[in-house]
C-alpha cells in the first residue's frame, strides 16, 4: 500500500498537536497516510525508524521525518505552495507568527492542559501520568494540579477575552478577514477548540458562549470548515507500523540537506555529531546523528534505522529545541 503524496503522519486522534496537522491537511484537501500511535511510550514504529523524539506528530515525507507541528506546517507550505494557507503581507504575517508563539511558545497552551479534570481516566491511569512525569521533567501530581486550577482558570479567562475583544471584536469569520480559514486560524484556535471541546475543563459561569459569543462562533466555523474539508477528500490511508517503516525506508529524501549556515552563533561544523531535543518538554529523549542542516530555522541531523540500518534525517525546528556537540557532553562527563 502506498502513501499519497509521500506523506505518513505519526499521530494519536485526541493528540491536540497533531490536530493541527490533521486539520490543515484537511482544509487544503491534501492526502496522506497515517499511522497511529499509543498515547504513552515506547512507540515501536519510531523506535524502528531510529527516531528518539518522543512527541506527537511526527511526519515522514520519504525519508525525512519532522518533528514539531511548527516545522511539519512550514514543511506543507513549501511542499504545496498552491492553495497554501499562510499568510502574504507582513503585517499578516506577524499576526501569524505572533499566534503561534502566544499558543506554542507562551503559556497558552500549558495553563489549557492544566484544566485537565482530574477526574479522567488518563488522570487515575498510573502508566499515563508516569508518561507524562517522563515527557515533562517533574512529577504529575493531581493535588497540585486542582490548586493551580483556580489561576489557570484565570488566565485561559483573560485569552478568551483577548481574542473576543480585538482579533475578533469586528465581527470578521476569520483572523485575517479571509475568505475561508487561514494559517492563522490554526495557530490561534487550536488550544481553545480543545478546551472547548473537554468537558469539564472551563465552568461555565466563566467561560462559555454567552460570556464570549464571537471565539465560539469561530470555533464553530472553523469545525465546519474542517468537517467539509475532510468530506471532499478520500479518508487517510491506514498504515501498520512495519508497513510504514518499509514505505519510508524505501523512498528517497524529500529535500537536499541545506548545510549549515556560515555565521551560525554555535560555531557548529556540517558533519559533527550533536544531539537535537526540545527544551521545554520530552527532553529526555535526544536524537544522535550527523548535523546536516543548521540554520535559524531549522536543525536536521542524519541518523540509521534500527531496521535495516538505512540513512534518515530527523528534523526540528530550530527556536524550542538544543543542539549540543557530542564530544562535549563526554567531556563534561568526564570532568565530573
Amino acid at each position: 500500500m502506498a502513501a499519497p503524496n509521500n506523506l505518513i503522519l505519526f499521530h494519536y486522534p485526541y493528540s491536540p498537536y497533531a490536530r493541527r496537522v490533521v486539520w490543515y491537511l484537511a482544509l487544503r484537501g491534501i492526502e496522506y497516510a497515517q499511522c497511529l500511535q499509543p498515547p504513552v511510550m515506547p512507540r515501536a514504529d519510531l523506535d524502528a525508524l531510529g527516531v528518539k523524539y518522543r512527541r506527537i506528530p511526527v511526519m515522514a515525507i520519504g525519508r525525512d521525518v519532522y518533528c514539531d507541528t511548527r516545522l511539519i506546517l512550514r514543511k506543507l507550505e513549501e511542499r504545496f505552495p498552491n492553495g497554501a494557507l499562510g499568510a502574504t503581507g507582513p503585517e499578516q504575517k506577524a499576526i501569524e507568527r505572533l499566534l503561534e508563539k502566544w499558543t506554542i511558545e507562551g503559556p497558552v497552551f500549558s495553563r489549557a492542559a492544566s484544566l485537565i479534570p482530574t477526574s479522567f481516566p488518563t488522570m487515575n491511569d498510573p502508566t499515563f501520568m508516569k508518561d507524562r512525569t517522563q515527557w515533562s521533567g517533574r512529577p504529575w501530581d493531581k493535588a497540585a494540579m486542582e490548586k493551580g486550577r483556580p489561576e489557570s482558570i484565570a488566565y485561559m479567562k483573560s485569552a478568551f477575552d483577548f481574542l473576543e475583544t480585538t482579533l475578533l471584536a469586528d465581527g470578521r469569520d476569520w483572523i485575517l478577514k479571509t475568505d475561508k480559514p487561514s494559517l492563522a486560524d490554526i495557530e490561534g484556535i487550536w488550544p481553545f477548540d480543545w478546551l472547548v471541546d473537554m468537558k469539564g475543563s472551563l465552568p461555565p459561569d466563566v467561560v462559555s458562549a454567552q460570556q464570549f459569543p464571537r471565539v465560539y462562533s469561530w470555533v464553530s466555523r472553523f469545525r465546519a470548515a474542517v468537517k467539509a474539508g475532510k468530506a471532499a477528500v478520500p479518508k487517510p490511508v491506514p498504515l501498520k507500523g512495519p508497513e510504514a517503516v518499509k514505505l519510508i525506508l524505501e523512498a528517497d529524501f524529500a529535500e537536499p540537506s541545506s548545510g549549515v549556515d556560515a555565521n551560525e552563533p554555535l560555531g557548529l561544523t556540517e558533519g559533527i555529531e550533536v544531539e537535537v531535543y526540545p527544551t521545554d518538554s520530552g527532553f529526555l529523549n535526544r536524537d544522535r546523528g550527523r548535523l546536516v542542516t543548521l540554520t535559524h530555522n531549522e536543525v536536521a541531523v542524519t541518523s540509521r534505522s534500527r531496521d535495516g540500518g538505512k540513512e534518515i534525517r530527523i528534523h526540528a525546528p530550530r527556536t524550542g529545541f538544543r543542539v549540543t556537540t557530542v564530544e562535549a557532553k563526554a567531556a563534561a562527563g568526564a570532568k565530573l
